[in-house]
């Protein structure tokens, strides 16, 4: 593992720094750069929770991942360079209503002057730093915070602002937590038919005005306010649309 090529593969030239500039600049390139994907399980590829699997997948081999896989291995990152970094657990608010079970996600806590929450891991979501403090942050993406929970004093609500309302989309603690503790909900995104990771190919990336996904044989550029979208017809399609616009081959 290189934290060279790794900043190459994110595209940052600038010398690291232990500041909220330098993280939101690795937040953001991150995003950018590699894409929230599930092709490995769509394929049948078991995932294992190593960062050494993480960093020859995203790095080496210029893939994807999901929220472990980019959440762990921009952990790594961080620790190397010298941040003040956890796991945090988090769990994601159900189309039906109530929350998933412990470990469903992975977000990352940084100490540094004030406490934020850095994750890249989530799909279309915010691109800098949360504070802790609930100041908004807005950004091409939309408008999020974070609100404590009344009922919890390590616990908090990931909220963005949907349709005018406020809307929880996860819920976490601040409890540091270990890689290997993500071990059991992550074979379960692999394999469940529960899981929605386990129905449709699933491939997005953040851009400078917007968001390109693909999701099952539907691909939706937004850009600003414009959406476009193409029904693909055909797997040669699906691997040029792969190439072109998220980088995999």
């Amino acid at each position: 593992m290189n934290v060279s090529d790794y900043l190459q593969r994110l595209n940052v030239a600038e010398e690291p720094r232990l500041d909220w500039q330098y993280l939101g600049v690795l937040q953001a390139r991150h995003m950018l750069t590699i894409p929230f994907e599930n092709l490995y399980i769509m394929e049948g590829r078991e995932i294992e929770l190593d960062v050494n699997a993480f960093f020859d997948k995203m790095v080496v081999q210029q893939r994807g991942g999901f929220c472990y896989e980019l959440n762990g291995l921009l952990y790594w990152l961080l620790r190397e360079l010298g941040f003040d970094v956890f796991m945090l657990s988090g769990r994601v608010m159900r189309a039906e209503g109530g929350y998933g079970p412990e470990f469903d996600h992975m977000a990352l806590l940084v100490r540094l002057g004030q406490d934020y929450l850095v994750d890249v891991g989530f799909g279309d979501s915010v691109r800098s730093p949360l504070p802790f403090s609930g100041d908004e942050v807005h950004d091409v993406s939309g408008t999020y915070r974070l609100q404590k929970d009344s009922l919890g004093e390590s616990a908090y609500f990931f909220q963005k602002v949907i349709e005018g309302q406020w809307v929880s989309e996860f819920k976490f603690t601040t409890i540091p937590r270990e890689l290997n503790e993500f071990t059991g909900m992550c074979r379960y995104q692999q394999t469940s038919p529960e899981s929605h990771f386990t129905h449709r190919p699933i491939v997005s990336i953040a851009t400078d005005d917007g968001r390109i996904t693909l999701s099952g044989d539907q691909l939706t550029v937004t850009a600003g306010e414009e959406k476009k979208k193409l029904t693909i017809a055909s797997p040669e399609q699906r691997r040029e649309i792969l190439r072109d616009y998220f980088g995999i081959s």
